[in-house]
């Protein structure tokens, strides 16, 4: 489990790419959870909305507060070419 100075991160990064991969720990699947959860219910909320895009904008929006809980509680995100796993 990589850590910078005892701090344990929520999101692990990914090993290949840019960006984190699923939950690592229980506040990982919490955050998770609550935000699908989230997710579901707006898209309930809006499905009768007059407006075309409303939907899109929220998933939009609501994808944006997950990366940015992401990057808040996970690895330093940086672009990753595999191999070594002690990056």
């Amino acid at each position: 489990m990589h850590a910078e100075q005892g701090k344990v991160y929520w999101f692990p990064a990914k090993r290949y790419g840019w960006g984190w991969g699923p939950p690592r720990t229980w506040q990982g699947w919490v955050v998770m959870l609550l935000w699908m959860l989230a997710v579901a219910a707006g898209l309930y909320i809006l499905r009768h909305s007059i407006q075309p895009f409303s939907s899109l904008l929220f998933v939009l929006i609501m994808g944006g507060v997950l990366a940015l809980v992401c990057y808040l509680t996970g690895e330093p995100p940086r672009w990753r070419w595999g191999g070594r796993t002690d990056d």
